[in-house]
C-alpha cells in the first residue's frame, strides 16, 4: 500500500560542520586557540625583525658623527668662474640642483643644507697681538657658509657683509675667547700676489644655537677653536681658529695664498629608510661617490666635483652585523618552528584518536577514504581558517612599523607564515584519519612501543634525517652561520633541529630497553603499583613519537639557545673587564699622570670598595732582543704594581694570575738606585716579550729607570692592559716610582667614586666597568634579536608545555576508565597518584635525559662555526678587546628546562588522578561504555 504524501516539507539534514562544531565546541575552542597563538607568533615574527633591522639602520645613521655622516661635495673653483662663479645666488641655485639629483633612498634634510666658500688650507694670521703660546703664528679658516644668521645668535657687534676688497667676518664666542678677538679687530692675512697682507674686518660675535647640530659639528672648527701641536725637534703648540665670512665678502678667499673650494654640504636623513634599503643605499652611495650619479653632479655643479661620505662605511657595517646576527637567530626560529609543527601533528592525532571508533564505524558501513577526508578538512578549515586570519590582522596590529618614518613592513611574509600555520591545521587531521583508516583494522590489536616494528619507509626517513644532519653539522663546522648570505644556509641553521629528530628517532627506538630491564625486578615487589605502572608505560601508544619528539626538540633548543644567550653576556662581561681590568679605573686624560697623594687611602675607604690595586704604567718602552740588531724595534708597555694586591686582582679576574712570589722585590728600587744599572728584576712578559727578551737578562732602558730584566714567568694577558704585549715587574724596585692608575674592585658606587676623585684631582677620568658593559649594546639590531631570541625560548618551552598535557589528553579517557576500575577493587587515592606519576614519568624521564644529552652534544659540536662577537658587542673584530664570542654549553639551560618537564609531568598525572577521585567512578563504569 503507497504512502501516504504529505503536504509539509522534508526538513533538511543538518550540515556535517556545524553539527560536529555543535557536539564539541570546546576541542574546537582549544584548536582555535593553537591555531590563534601559533599563527601570530609565526606572523609577528617577519614584522618584528623587519621591525628590529629597520630601527637598527636608522639608529646607526642618526647616531652616527655628523662628520662621518655628511655628504659633502665640493669643487674647486676654475679661473672662469672667479668672478660670476661666486654670486650666492647662483651656489643656492646649484646646491638645490645637486640636492635633486642625489639618487633614491638617500634623502637630505633641508634645514641642515649648507653651501659656501672656504678655503683648503689654514692661512696664517699675521697680526703680533693673536696669542703665540710657542711663538708659532695661528692658523685660520676662512669660510663663508650660507644661512649663518639661522643657525648663531648674534651676542656682539653685528653681522658680517663687506665686500671682496674689504672682507667682513664674524667669530663664535669660544673663538673670541681663545684668540682675544672683539668686534672692531682686523685680522690680517698674506695674499697670493701681494705683499700686502689682507685685512678682515671682525664685526661681530655669535653663539651657536645648536652647537651639536650637523650644521656646527660637521666641522667643528667654525665653532670652537683647536690648540694644536707642531713636532719637529720638539713639540711646539698653537692656535687654529675661523673667521666666517659673509657671502658677499667670499670672493676674498681667491686673494689668499690657499686653495679656495665651493662646498655643499647635505645631512642625511634616516626617517624613510627601513632594513631592506641596505642594498639600495649602499649602491647609491657608490654611485654617488664614484658612478653615474656623481658625473650628473659635476654637470650640475661644475668643474672637477667631488663626493666625500663615510655614510657607506657606515651601512656596511650595519649590514655585516645583520648578516652575523640572522644566520643565528635563524637556529632558534627553525627549532621553535619545528615544535609547534609537531605540537599542531599531536593535535590532529589527539582528534583522530578520539574519533577513532566514530571513523570506523563510518568506514564500515561505506564510506570512502575522500569523503571522510573532506569532512574533516570542512571541520578544521572552519576553525583554522578565521583564527589564522584573526591572528595575521592582531600581528599587522600590533607589531608595527617604527615611528617618525613612511616605510610600512611587507604584509607577505607574514601571510605566508599564517597560511603556513592554518594548513598545517587543516590538513593534520584529515591525512592523518585518512592512513590510519585506509585498510580495515581488528579491534583490540595491541598497537603500543613494546610491540612495534619501524617500517621500512620509517627507517628510510631516519636515515634520510641521519645524513641531513651530519651535512648540516660539518657545513656549519667548516663555514660557519655567515657564509650562506644575509639570511644563512637553511640546512646549516636546522643543524640544531636535525640533531634532536635523530635523538628523539633513537629514543624511541631504545625505550622498550629499560623498561624490559625494570619489568622483571618490578614483579618481585610487594605491592602493584609498581609494576602495573611500568606496564601500562610499556602499553603506551606507538603515537607517543611526537610527544617525545616535541619535547627532546624543545629541551634541545632551549638549550641551545640558554647557551647562546648565556655566551653573549659572558663576552660582554669579559670584554668590559679586560677594558676596565677590574670592577672601576681610575686614570689620567693623558698618559703618564700621576695620582695626586692620598687617592689611594680616599677611594679605599669607600662603601664597597674591597681592595685597590695601584699600578704605574709606561707606554712605548723599547725592548731589546736576545737576537741582537736582526730583529725588527719592538715597544711594549712597562707596568709596574705593588704584587700582593695586583695578585688579588689577576686570580679574581682570571686574567694572568700568578703567585705574589715571582715578583719578590730586590730591595734596590726607590731613587738609590739610579746608580745601579745593573741589579736585574723578575719579570712577566706576554709570549711575543718572553720571546724577544730570551731567558738571560736584558738591559731596559724607561723613564721608571735602567734596570735589567729577566722573564721568569709568560702570560697571555694581565688586568692593567688589555693590549697583547706587556712586561710586568714589580713597581717597589723602579727607580721613579710613580703611580699612575688605580684598578678598583667591589661593587662602589660610581657618584660617590667620582666625587672622591674630582676632589683630588680633575685631571683624572673614572671608567666602569658596568658603563663600559653597557656600550656593548648601543644598537637595537642588537637587542632586537636578542629579543626574539628569548621569545623564540620562550615560546618553545610553551609549546613543550602544550605538547606534554596533549600527551596526556590522549590517553587521558582510558586512564581515568582504569582508575575508576581500580578504585572498585580497593586501589586508594595515594596509590592511584603512584599509578599515573610512575606511569608518566619513564617517558618524560627520557625527554629529559634526552633532551640534556642532546642540548649539551649539540653546543660542543656546532660551537666551531657560531661566532657570536656581533651579537654580544657592538663594534667590530679588531676593534674591542675581545677577538671572538665563542658558543659554551650552559648548564641552567640545560638543567632547568628538564626538571621542568619531569615536574609538570608529575604535576599533570596527581591532578588526573585527583580529578579521577573527585568525580567518582559511576560516570566511568556506565555500562555499554566503550571507552
Amino acid at each position: 500500500m503507497p504512502r501516504p504524501r504529505s503536504d509539509k516539507p522534508a526538513r533538511a539534514v543538518a550540515p556535517w560542520v556545524r553539527t560536529r562544531l555543535r557536539t564539541a565546541p570546546w576541542a574546537a575552542a582549544a584548536l582555535a586557540l593553537l591555531v590563534l597563538v601559533t599563527a601570530y607568533l609565526a606572523a609577528a615574527l617577519p614584522r618584528a625583525v623587519d621591525r628590529y633591522e629597520t630601527e637598527g639602520l636608522r639608529h646607526d645613521i642618526l647616531s652616527a658623527e655628523p662628520r662621518n655622516a655628511v655628504l659633502e661635495l665640493t669643487t674647486p673653483i676654475p679661473l672662469s668662474e672667479q668672478g660670476p662663479g661666486l654670486d650666492p645666488g647662483l651656489i643656492q641655485r646649484k646646491s638645490d640642483e645637486a640636492r635633486a639629483l642625489l639618487p633614491e633612498p638617500i634623502r637630505t634634510d633641508p634645514e641642515q643644507t649648507v653651501h659656501g666658500v672656504r678655503t683648503v688650507k689654514r692661512v696664517d694670521g699675521l697680526d703680533p697681538w693673536l696669542p703665540q703660546p710657542d711663538g708659532l703664528l695661528p692658523e685660520f679658516l676662512l669660510s663663508a657658509p650660507s644661512r649663518l644668521a639661522e643657525h648663531a645668535t648674534l651676542r656682539k657687534g653685528r653681522l658680517a657683509a663687506g665686500t671682496a676688497d674689504a672682507p667682513e667676518a664674524v667669530v663664535t664666542t669660544q673663538t673670541a675667547g681663545s684668540l682675544h678677538l672683539k668686534p672692531g679687530s682686523v685680522v690680517h692675512v698674506p695674499r697670493k700676489t701681494s705683499p700686502e697682507p689682507l685685512a678682515v674686518t671682525i664685526t661681530g660675535i655669535v653663539e651657536p644655537r645648536a652647537p651639536r647640530s650637523p650644521y656646527w659639528a660637521v666641522e667643528q672648527l667654525l665653532r670652537t677653536p683647536a690648540f694644536a701641536a707642531k713636532i719637529s725637534d720638539e713639540v711646539k703648540y698653537y692656535w687654529q681658529g675661523a673667521l666666517l665670512l659673509s657671502p658677499a665678502s667670499a670672493p676674498a678667499v681667491l686673494a689668499t695664498n690657499s686653495e679656495p673650494e665651493i662646498f655643499f654640504r647635505y645631512m642625511p636623513t634616516a626617517g624613510h629608510l627601513t632594513g631592506r634599503d641596505t642594498d639600495r643605499l649602499a649602491s647609491a652611495l657608490d654611485s654617488t661617490a664614484s658612478g653615474p650619479d656623481l658625473v650628473k653632479l659635476r654637470k650640475a655643479v661644475g668643474g672637477n666635483a667631488a663626493v666625500t661620505t663615510d655614510l657607506d662605511a657606515i651601512v656596511d657595517s650595519y649590514r655585516s652585523m645583520r648578516e652575523a646576527i640572522n644566520p643565528v637567530v635563524a637556529v632558534a626560529v627553525f627549532g621553535v618552528g619545528t615544535v609547534a609543527a609537531v605540537v599542531l601533528a599531536m593535535t590532529g592525532g589527539l582528534f583522530v584518536t578520539r574519533r577513532d571508533s566514530e571513523l570506523s564505524l563510518l568506514r564500515s558501513r561505506g564510506a570512502s577514504l575522500p569523503g571522510i577526508g573532506l569532512r574533516l578538512l570542512g571541520e578544521t578549515s572552519a576553525v583554522a581558517l578565521p583564527a589564522a586570519a584573526l591572528a595575521l590582522g592582531l600581528a599587522v596590529a600590533t607589531v608595527r612599523p617604527p615611528g617618525g618614518g613612511s616605510g610600512g613592513i611587507p604584509l607577505a611574509p607574514s601571510v605566508l607564515a599564517a597560511v603556513l600555520v592554518a594548513l598545517i591545521a587543516m590538513l593534520v587531521l584529515p591525512l592523518r584519519a585518512v592512513v590510519r583508516h585506509r585498510r580495515p583494522r581488528l579491534n583490540g590489536g595491541r598497537d603500543d612501543l613494546l610491540t612495534a616494528r619501524p617500517s621500512r619507509r620509517r627507517t628510510v626517513f631516519e636515515l634520510t634525517l641521519l645524513v641531513l644532519a651530519v651535512g648540516a653539522v660539518a657545513s656549519l663546522r667548516l663555514r660557519g652561520t655567515d657564509d650562506g648570505g644575509d639570511s644563512g644556509d637553511p640546512l646549516v641553521s636546522a643543524a640544531p633541529v636535525l640533531v634532536g629528530l635523530i635523538a628523539a628517532s633513537v629514543l624511541v627506538r631504545i625505550y622498550p630497553l629499560p623498561l624490559r630491564w625494570l619489568a622483571r625486578p618490578a614483579r618481585r615487589l610487594r605491592g602493584a603499583v609498581g609494576p602495573l605502572a611500568l606496564a601500562r608505560a610499556g602499553r603506551a601508544p606507538s603515537s607517543g613519537t611526537l610527544p617525545l619528539l616535541a619535547l627532546v626538540l624543545a629541551l634541545t633548543t632551549a638549550a641551545f639557545g640558554g647557551s647562546v644567550l648565556a655566551g653573549v653576556a659572558d663576552a660582554r662581561d669579559r670584554a668590559a673587564l679586560l677594558a676596565t681590568g677590574a670592577d672601576a679605573r681610575i686614570g689620567g686624560y693623558v698618559e703618564w699622570t700621576p695620582l695626586p697623594a692620598g687617592l689611594t687611602e680616599s677611594v679605599r675607604g669607600l662603601a664597597g670598595v674591597r681592595d685597590v690595586a695601584p699600578v704605574q704604567i709606561e707606554y712605548g718602552v723599547e725592548l731589546p732582543s736576545a737576537r741582537g740588531t736582526a730583529d725588527q724595534p719592538m715597544s711594549a708597555p712597562l707596568v709596574g704594581v705593588e704584587p700582593g694586591s695586583y695578585t688579588r686582582l689577576a686570580n679574581l679576574t682570571g686574567f694572568g694570575p700568578f703567585p705574589a712570589g715571582l715578583l719578590a722585590s730586590t730591595g734596590k728600587g726607590g731613587e738609590d738606585a739610579v746608580a745601579d744599572t745593573e741589579r736585574v728584576l723578575p719579570a712577566i712578559a706576554s709570549p711575543k716579550v718572553a720571546e724577544r727578551l730570551g731567558r738571560a737578562p736584558m738591559r731596559v732602558l724607561a723613564a721608571a729607570g735602567v734596570f735589567r730584566v729577566k722573564v721568569v714567568a709568560v702570560r697571555s694577558t694581565t688586568p692593567a692592559l688589555d693590549d697583547a704585549d706587556f712586561l710586568l715587574v714589580n713597581g717597589a724596585d723602579l727607580t721613579h716610582r710613580a703611580d699612575t692608575q688605580l684598578l678598583v674592585t667591589g661593587p662602589v658606587d660610581g657618584t660617590a667614586l667620582r666625587a672622591a676623585v674630582r676632589a683630588k684631582s680633575s685631571r683624572l677620568d673614572v671608567a666602569l666597568r658596568s658603563e663600559k658593559r653597557a656600550t656593548y649594546v648601543d644598537s637595537p639590531l642588537q637587542s632586537g634579536a636578542e629579543r626574539i631570541y628569548l621569545g623564540a625560548i620562550g615560546a618553545g618551552a610553551a609549546f613543550a608545555v602544550v605538547a606534554l598535557l596533549l600527551s596526556l589528553m590522549q590517553s587521558a579517557p582510558e586512564r581515568n576508565t582504569l582508575l575508576a576500575r581500580l578504585r572498585t577493587m580497593g586501589l586508594t587515592r595515594k596509590q592511584a597518584r603512584r599509578l599515573l606519576g610512575l606511569e608518566a614519568l619513564p617517558q618524560a624521564v627520557l625527554a629529559a635525559l634526552g633532551g640534556m644529552v642532546v642540548g649539551w652534544a649539540t653546543v660542543p659540536l656546532l660551537a666551531p662555526g657560531i661566532d657570536l662577537f656581533r651579537l654580544a658587542l657592538a663594534t667590530t673584530p679588531g676593534l674591542a678587546p675581545l677577538d671572538s664570542a665563542p658558543l659554551r654549553a650552559d648548564p641552567w639551560s640545560l638543567l632547568l628546562p628538564a626538571l621542568a618537564v619531569v615536574v609538570l609531568t608529575g604535576l599533570a598525572a596527581v591532578g588526573q588522578a585527583w580529578w579521577v577521585g573527585r568525580r567518582g567512578s559511576i560516570k566511568e563504569l556506565r555500562a555499554g561504555d566503550a571507552r
